[in-house]
């Protein structure tokens, strides 16, 4: 490609490309044209600086890389609409940017069918926007080019100048890779070309200063910022050497002495005063986020709930070093109440810690709700809450850290790599119903969950059931048989009976658990838009189905064909009752977790009912994932 031009304030060259022409019924004539490909040189087509442009009636052009980018097309009732026009907006002319900088493209041009035009040509081009007015005559067009300098390009110019806090700016390609894109400079008070051998000069400011006498001296006009401009300036200030010259007495340098030691006990002085300040108002700003998220809220319910001892405070400088920072390497996910890393505590301990998305009144209560009611919680299938810290701009929360992920990938894991038996099921749906039982009747306050999905229930390395995430959870006290709240939840597990009275019941977590319970079983999505109408509710499918008396056809068949004894049609029953309309004919979750627990006992063998008894339960590792489900209109 011929260099038409090189730009080293903006790291640009231009070169000449070919344009892309095709002209209906001609014969040889292909429409596809083989990509231009700059491979591993440092160079890359400008996505800022170029315009993909076609020209011609009735044509559609598209520019890929690997997959479509960008595309336009054309129309125009004749051809003299391609003539005089200004501007290119899709008669006779269409003008598209490019959202990436390219390493390589390719154009298909296509004819639009039309009649009265079969020799009509078009042109399609990826270039300078300024060739808005070429019109056919020439086979050349310019295009533009960035490029970048590699670690061994900065050490091989002599002249190269950088400064170590500059960062560097980035070009972003279509395969979400980004480039650094990093520039010499002659440096401070200097000018010329640095990527040429000895072209770094002095400025003419600087050598006309240091012609008279002075000094010229230079400074960030804000240190602070990184991209802030110097400021030159001429110190004319004239020493005074030879007054004592002759002088031999010590008066001299015992003055000099003095003033030296004084003026590094000022500066002493200055350092540690701007240490102490610093330090206290790192300490205000700690106490202010403190208040500002809740601190005195969650010691207000702590105390109300008798859970003074039970929750531990984390130092924010100790979960900067368990998350590295909170490196965006250590994310295991981002929720609807924020995003959760993985970090390793000083004394070993690997946890999962949960930045809160962002700071308001709601918020603020449902991380403190959340806080209250895990630190009340102690069962093996329950994340265990380790504590939190409130002196950060957003609050955290420390909880163990489980291995394996969620159930729900777990069920959608159509490699087939780990073993999903009808015992490993029944065991999970006996810890899940077992976990929830324990929040409704045997906490010393009922917890009603109010978001029971398998996105919230984890997976240890044993791959036993953990619940998760008490964001919209609520205390009850004991005489109180429902909660008339706002409608919270995940659309595909909503209890129809609470989505149209707002009331919500411990029936309605039993109905979400029969939703978790039938993806178990089938593996289906409780919202699949590959089902049709009220199908694509996995509850409203599964009714029909048993109405039909083809409910077996919705079973996963690993689990058809593995049941022997019947227990595949026992959890079709089972999950029929907790998903009745009227939650007074539901069972209880005790009830469930007991069924359940029944089914296991007859069908694992004695001796595998022996080891699931005796299971260790101390050997878990710490762990706390958190996802965010998009919610689906969906008609009850």
């Amino acid at each position: 490609m011929e260099v038409v031009n090189v730009r080293l304030e903006d790291q640009t060259i231009i070169v000449n490309v070919s344009v892309i022409s095709r002209c209906r019924n001609s014969v040889g004539n292909s429409n596809h044209i083989p990509s231009i490909d700059l491979g591993m040189s440092p160079f890359v087509f400008s996505g800022s600086h170029n315009k993909f442009i076609a020209k011609g009636c009735g044509y559609a052009a598209i520019l890929s890389d690997g997959k479509v980018i960008t595309g336009c097309s054309t129309i125009c009732t004749n051809d003299s609409a391609l003539n005089g026009r200004d501007g290119c907006f899709g008669l006779g002319c269409c003008a598209t940017t490019s959202p990436y900088d390219l390493k390589s493209y390719s154009v298909d041009l296509t004819g639009l069918k039309r009649q009265g035009e079969d020799g009509a040509c078009g042109y399609a081009y990826f270039g300078i926007g300024a060739w808005l007015s070429f019109n056919g005559n020439t086979t050349f067009f310019a295009i533009t080019l960035k490029w970048v300098l590699t670690d061994d390009d900065f050490q091989e110019i002599p002249n190269c100048w950088q400064r170590m806090s500059e960062e560097p700016s980035y070009l972003f390609l279509p395969n979400r890779s980004s480039i650094a894109q990093r520039k010499c400079s002659c440096g401070i008070a200097r000018v010329g070309n640095p990527y040429l051998y000895y072209q770094c000069e002095e400025s003419e400011y600087c050598r006309t200063c240091r012609e008279s006498g002075a000094t010229c001296q230079y400074k960030q006009a804000y240190p602070d910022e990184i991209d802030s401009t110097w400021l030159l300036s001429c110190n004319s200030t004239v020493y005074y050497t030879s007054i004592y010259r002759n002088n031999k007495s010590p008066l001299g340098i015992i003055l000099g002495v003095s003033i030296c030691m004084g003026l590094l006990f000022l500066a002493k002085f200055i350092y540690e005063m701007h240490k102490l300040i610093k330090k206290t108002i790192a300490k205000r700003k700690k106490e202010k986020f403190f208040k500002r998220n809740g601190g005195l809220l969650l010691k207000q319910e702590a105390t109300k709930e008798g859970l003074v001892d039970k929750t531990i405070l984390f130092t924010s400088e100790e979960l900067e070093t368990a998350t590295d920072h909170f490196n965006e390497n250590r994310i295991l996910g981002r929720g609807g109440q924020g995003t959760v890393y993985k970090g390793m505590l000083a004394d070993g301990r690997i946890v999962a810690v949960k930045k809160a998305k962002i700071v308001d009144e709601s918020q603020l209560e449902v991380f403190i709700n959340e806080v209250v009611i895990l630190a009340q919680v102690n069962h093996r299938n329950v994340v265990q809450l380790l504590g939190c810290c409130l002196e950060t701009e957003v609050p955290l929360l420390v909880s163990e850290f489980v291995p394996k992920g969620t159930l729900y990938d777990y069920i959608q894991d159509d490699t087939g790599e780990l073993p999903f038996s009808l015992n490993m099921r029944l065991q999970i749906a006996v810890e899940v119903a077992g976990a929830v039982s324990y929040l409704h009747s045997e906490t010393p306050i009922p917890i009603y969950h109010r978001d029971i999905k398998t996105t919230n229930i984890l997976l240890d390395e044993k791959y036993r059931a953990k619940v998760s995430d008490f964001g919209t959870s609520r205390l009850v006290s004991v005489d109180q048989t429902h909660l008339t709240t706002l409608v919270k939840g995940t659309f595909g597990y909503f209890d129809p009976e609470y989505f149209q009275s707002s009331q919500f019941t411990e029936k309605s977590d039993v109905y979400s658990f029969g939703v978790v319970l039938l993806e178990l079983f089938t593996r289906e999505k409780p919202i699949s838009l590959t089902r049709f109408g009220e199908h694509r509710n996995l509850a409203t499918h599964f009714m029909f189905a048993m109405e039909e008396g083809r409910v077996m056809s919705i079973f996963d068949p690993v689990v058809v064909h593995e049941d022997s004894k019947g227990v595949v049609l026992e959890i079709a029953n089972l999950a029929m009752r907790c998903l009745n309309s009227n939650g007074k004919h539901r069972p209880t979750m005790k009830e469930v977790a007991m069924e359940l627990e029944g089914m296991r006992m007859s069908q694992v063998p004695a001796t595998v009912q022996t080891s699931f008894g005796h299971t260790n339960h101390c050997e878990d590792i710490p762990m706390f994932t958190d996802d965010e489900s998009t919610p689906t209109t969906v008609s009850f």
